[in-house]
């Protein structure tokens, strides 16, 4: 469980817009130089290119659905997107076949156990219950609609760079060292097979997954990625739809439950936002009609969500009235 201490900040009502641009300033600094002192988790040591990740590193970016951007510290530094890749690349399978076939075949509940677990579609008679899940998302990936891989990988891609405003690229070496530490993947893709829930070669989509999850993207297009979901699909730097409002709306939906793993009820009830966590540190939260947050900072959580980026999402989404179930204006300390 992790901690939340708010002390001395009062809980703004989530109505209306953010604040001016200096008080949304002032409040990133605030933010930053408060947490940037924390040592608290580890950086990810299970994909051993990922071991080397300077812990020090933190950045923090906020968008507005205006395009308006603040950021602070190591926001424009890259790292590569991990699991955060799984909420827009929903949101892309649900744009080309609806989220009515994604529900059938992957689910929306929560499993309430490890991002990674095989226990979870055993018990639910091969289910991955939810495309945040690597077992989700491998049979979300596979069911983008194409004529070959390579245009599966295209279509991926070019998505998920229309979502960050820019084209993305990536990893090799980070790639290269997940492709070589992925037995686990590849089992529950082999199980997905077995369970009637992977029509495509489980190598290959594991493959690709394995790749998306490889883009490099900075804290700063995370917002972008994220805001682009708060404005109802368009993308607020370029002003390009990219998914329907619908579609924005059902993966907003899935992150609120789901984003956050077995602590996602946690996350919803301290923080009040979707939002999605990768291992390699970057955490993305989202106030639908208002903007979104990108923050980055390696060390890790046990489940696998960046200590900085939870601390300073908390206290932005109290500050800035972000969290969407605040319907009053109190000082009240919170703290779980």
């Amino acid at each position: 469980m992790f901690e939340v201490d708010m002390e001395g900040v009062p809980q703004r009502a989530s109505t209306g817009s953010l604040p001016g641009r200096g008080r949304v300033a002032e409040l990133l600094r605030e933010a930053h130089a408060r947490y940037a002192p924390l040592r608290d988790g580890v950086v990810a040591d299970y994909i051993p290119v990922l071991e080397r990740a300077d812990p020090d590193r933190f950045g923090l970016s906020l968008i507005g659905v205006d395009g308006a951007a603040e950021e602070v510290g190591d926001a424009a530094d890259a790292f590569t997107i991990q699991s955060i890749s799984k909420a827009f690349v929903f949101a892309l399978v649900c744009e080309e076949i609806g989220h009515h076939a994604v529900h059938e075949r992957v689910g929306v509940n929560n499993t309430g156990l490890p991002f990674n677990s095989v226990m979870a579609l055993e018990l639910n008679l091969g289910s991955p219950m939810n495309p945040m899940v690597n077992a989700g998302a491998i049979a979300t990936t596979a069911m983008m609609p194409a004529p070959s891989h390579s245009a599966r990988w295209d279509a991926i891609l070019h998505g998920l760079s229309r979502f960050a405003g820019r084209e993305l690229a990536v990893d090799t070496e980070v790639y290269e060292s997940e492709m070589r530490t992925n037995t686990r993947n590849r089992a529950i893709a082999r199980l997905l097979e077995g369970y009637g829930r992977l029509d495509e070669d489980p190598g290959t989509i594991v493959e690709m997954y394995t790749r998306q999850c490889a883009l490099l993207v900075t804290a700063h297009d995370l917002a972008v990625m994220g805001a682009t979901l708060a404005d109802g699909g368009v993308n607020p730097v370029t002003g390009e739809r990219v998914v329907a409002e619908e579609v924005a709306r059902d993966t907003l939906t899935v992150l609120a439950s789901c984003g956050m793993y077995e602590r996602s009820g946690e996350w919803l009830f301290e923080i009040g936002l979707p939002a999605k966590s990768g291992v390699s540190g970057g955490i993305v939260a989202i106030s639908p009609g208002k903007g979104a947050l990108g923050a980055f900072s390696p060390p890790l959580d046990p489940a696998g969500n960046s200590v900085r980026g939870q601390r300073a999402c908390a206290f932005l989404s109290r500050a800035l009235g972000l969290n969407l179930f605040a319907s009053g204006v109190t000082s009240r300390e919170s703290t779980a």
